[in-house]
């Protein structure tokens, strides 16, 4: 009887260790030495233009009266691209690493007519006027340059629902979004030590984000960059083993229960 009241008090800290409070799981709240930020308010953020770097691919299309300069920048006809687009997308694909233009080690790209010119450290807007000025010794006419960011590509590991590799098309991107995008958090996942590993032109940085805590969009990194990739450690229960939720917990306790009762019976006969 000893031993079967303390296989039960084991089974029960365990079961009461692997409850993951609510308090872990909620994203932004008002952090208890920081001044309490009211909903509704308006919370500043900080989002300084990106500047390009090595592995980053953009996408610039020109357009003048000039024909033959458009026909060098177009790159593929109309129906060719269109039908590459869905190529690639049904098969998880990136259609811009196909079309855009990638930085190269030494922040080069090479383009139509221009050849090589370096985009190093430079914004978008800065290589949009780079490229318009280039233009002007070959169209004799106005030239209209448009220069977009090829797509975010970010990494998600560990703890995240559905983790991989995300290519969004859009020119910026929250970390919220990012972690949606890969289908949430687990229960599990630590959020006030999430890892983010950050390329800068000099190289790489590891930097650690609370997503509980409302400050996070005053921060220089509640906006991802192309390249970036963010990895969720696991919380300590998971060694014990958890459920979802309370429900889960307690059928967990309750198999382990019976799986103790039964070997007990065995032994006692």
């Amino acid at each position: 009887m000893k031993l079967l009241q303390n296989i039960l008090l084991v089974i029960l800290l365990a079961a009461a260790a692997s409850c993951v409070q609510n308090k872990k799981l909620i994203y932004l709240q008002n952090a208890d030495n920081d001044p309490e930020m009211a909903d509704g308010q308006l919370i500043s953020y900080e989002m300084p233009d990106y500047r390009l770097q090595y592995n980053d691919i953009i996408d610039v299309k020109v357009q003048t009266r000039d024909e033959q300069v458009n026909k060098e920048f177009s790159g593929f006809a109309d129906g060719a691209a269109t039908r590459m687009a869905g190529q690639l997308a049904q098969g998880g694909g990136d259609i811009y690493y196909m079309t855009g233009y990638s930085v190269n080690k030494v922040g080069e790209i090479r383009l139509p007519i221009l050849g090589t010119i370096n985009v190093q450290d430079k914004t978008l807007e800065e290589v949009r006027l780079l490229v318009e000025e280039e233009l002007k010794s070959y169209a004799k006419n106005d030239v209209f340059v448009k220069v977009k960011l090829g797509g975010i590509r970010y990494s998600a590991l560990g703890e995240f629902r559905r983790p991989g590799k995300f290519v969004v098309l859009q020119d910026r991107m929250t970390i919220l979004e990012a972690i949606a995008n890969a289908g949430d958090l687990t229960t599990v996942a630590q959020r006030d030590e999430v890892v983010l590993i950050r390329q800068y032109p000099e190289g790489t940085r590891v930097h650690r984000l609370n997503l509980r805590d409302r400050n996070l969009i005053r921060s220089p990194y509640y906006f991802i960059q192309p390249n970036d990739q963010i990895y969720a450690e696991p919380m300590r229960v998971r060694e014990f083993g958890t459920g979802e939720n309370a429900a889960q917990s307690l059928s967990i306790f309750i198999t382990s229960l019976t799986a103790v009762a039964l070997v007990l019976n065995l032994i006692t006969n």
